[in-house]
C-alpha cells in the first residue's frame, strides 16, 4: 500500500544537508551538565560547565525556532521511553546499560539493576542520562574490597553531558538509520538509547527502516563525521573520532543496499577544536559550504564507489576542494564561505564556538550561535539567511546548532 504524502515526514528519509527539514531529534540539556567539575573534564570530555538555568532557555530558544520553522521536534528522553514500555525490553536495556557501565563489582550492578528497576520509563532514561551518585543509594553496603575503597569519586555511575550532541550518536542516512559505535567508553552508552529506539519504538522508526550500521560494530563511527550531500553521495570525515575501517564498512553497507553511489572521505587534522566533520565543513545551500581556512588547502580525499562484484574501490585524489564539490555535485562552480573571513584571529575564536557548524533548514536558510557575528555577516551578504539563538551556555559544550540536532526527516532537493 502506497505511504500517504501526509504521512511521509513521519518516515526516516534524508538525502540532503539542506532540504526543508520536517523532523528532528534533540535532546533538552539536562541536570547531567551538574555533575561536571574541573576533576573529571578529561573522563567526561568537557572544557567547561554550563548554567544549567540559562543552557536549558537557550536550547528551548532553539527547539522554539525550529518549531517556527515548520519542524516537528522530538526528544531522546520521549522517544526512548517509548522504547521501553515493555517490561522485558526495560530489563534488557537495564542490563545491557549496566553492561557498558564501569562497576567495581557484581555486588554494585545488582544494587543499581535493582534501583533503576523501579523507575518508570521516563524517569529511568532521564536517571541514565544524569547518573547515578553514591547519595543516590544510601542503602548500598559495601562488600567487596573494591565496594569499600573510597576514592572520593562521587558517582557510581558517570552522567553523559554529551547527550545533547544527539548528532553524533546515529544518523539518519536515506531511508535508514546508523546506530555508532561511539570512539570513547563515556560516550558510548549514549548510543545505546538510539538502538532502542530503532528497535522498539516503530513511530520513531516505522517497519522497514534501514540499518546501516550497528551498535555492535567493532569501529568507532560519529555522526558529526557524516553528511548527506544529495541522492546519490554521502561525505565522511577520517577524524580523532571516525575510523577508517568504519567508514569502510558503512560505505560497502550503503553503497550495496541503497541508491547511494558513491562516500567521499575528508581526512581532516585530528585535534580537539576539529573533532569532526561538521565543525570545519557545512552545506548551506546548494552551491555554498561554510569551512574553516585550514582545510581550504589541499586536503587528502577519498572517493569509494563499489565495483561490478560489489567490492569497494577506492580512489585518492589531490583535487581541490571546491573544484571537487562542483564535480561531485555536477555544479558548474561552488562557493566556500570561510569561518572568520579572512582574519585569523576571527577564523580561530569563531571556529573554537562552532562557527562553521551550521544547520541549513531550508536551501539558503540556516541557525547559527549569535556570538559568531563575523561568520553571521558574511553569510549573510552570501545571501543566506541566519537564524540566530544565543549561546553564552550551551557553546561551552564545544558544538553548534548542527552537533544538537539529528535531522530524521527532510524534503529532497
Amino acid at each position: 500500500m502506497a505511504v500517504k504524502e501526509t504521512d511521509m515526514t513521519r518516515t526516516v528519509h534524508n538525502y540532503s544537508e539542506i532540504g526543508k527539514l520536517n523532523k528532528v531529534l534533540l535532546h533538552r540539556i539536562g541536570s547531567e551538565v551538574e555533575g561536571l567539575v574541573p576533576d573529571n573534564f578529561a573522563r567526561l570530555l568537557f572544557d567547561d560547565i554550563p548554567y544549567l538555568r540559562v543552557a536549558q532557555e537557550e536550547h528551548d530558544r532553539f527547539a522554539s525556532l525550529l518549531r517556527q520553522n515548520g519542524v516537528e521536534v522530538v526528544y531522546y528522553v520521549d522517544e526512548t521511553a517509548a522504547a521501553l514500555r515493555d517490561d522485558e525490553v526495560r530489563r534488557n536495556f537495564i542490563e545491557e546499560f549496566l553492561e557498558e557501565t564501569y562497576l567495581t563489582s557484581d555486588h554494585l550492578k545488582e544494587a543499581l539493576q535493582e534501583y533503576l528497576s523501579g523507575l518508570p520509563p521516563v524517569k529511568l532514561v532521564e536517571t541514565v542520562i544524569k547518573g547515578i551518585k553514591k547519595s543516590d543509594l544510601p542503602g548500598f553496603e559495601a562488600k567487596s574490597l573494591a565496594d569499600q575503597i573510597d576514592t572520593g569519586y562521587p558517582f557510581y555511575m558517570d552522567p553523559m553531558p554529551n547527550m545533547y550532541f544527539t548528532r553524533d550518536q546515529g544518523a539518519c542516512i536515506g531511508n535508514g538509520i546508523a546506530v555508532h559505535h561511539m570512539s570513547t567508553v563515556t560516550r558510548r552508552r549514549e548510543s545505546l538509547l538510539l538502538k532502542y529506539m530503532y528497535q522498539y519504538n516503530k513511530d520513531f522508526a516505522p517497519e522497514g527502516t534501514q540499518l546501516w550500521y550497528d551498535y555492535h560494530d567493532p569501529y568507532s563511527l560519529e555522526g558529526g563525521d557524516i553528511l548527506v550531500l544529495n541522492r546519490e553521495i554521502v561525505a565522511v570525515g577520517l577524524s580523532e573520532r571516525t575510523t577508517a575501517r568504519a567508514i569502510e564498512c558503512l560505505a560497502k553497507t550503503l553503497l550495496s543496499e541503497s541508491d547511494f553511489q558513491k562516500v567521499i572521505v575528508f581526512a581532516i587534522p585530528k585535534k580537539r577544536a576539529f573533532m569532526h566533520l561538521d565543525t570545519v565543513f557545512t552545506m548551506v545551500d546548494y552551491d555554498q559550504f561554510t569551512i574553516h581556512p585550514e582545510i581550504e588547502e589541499p586536503l587528502q580525499l577519498f572517493e569509494i564507489t563499489l565495483d561490478g562484484e560489489g567490492t569497494c574501490r577506492i580512489t585518492s585524489t589531490t583535487e581541490n576542494l571546491r573544484h571537487l564539490l562542483a564535480r561531485v555535485l555536477r555544479l558548474p562552480a561552488v562557493n566556500l564561505i570561510r569561518c572568520g573571513g579572512n582574519d585569523a584571529m576571527a577564523a580561530q575564536r569563531e571556529q573554537w564556538n562552532d562557527g562553521s557548524n551550521t544547520l541549513a533548514i531550508a536551501p539558503g536558510k540556516v541557525i547559527t550561535y549569535e556570538r559568531n557575528y563575523v561568520t553571521n555577516n558574511l553569510l549573510h551578504k552570501n545571501g543566506i539567511e541566519v537564524l540566530t539563538i544565543p549561546s553564552s551556555e550551551l557553546s561551552r559544550g564545544r558544538g553548534g546548532p548542527r552537533c544538537m540536532s539529528c535531522p530524521v526527516n527532510r524534503n529532497d532537493t
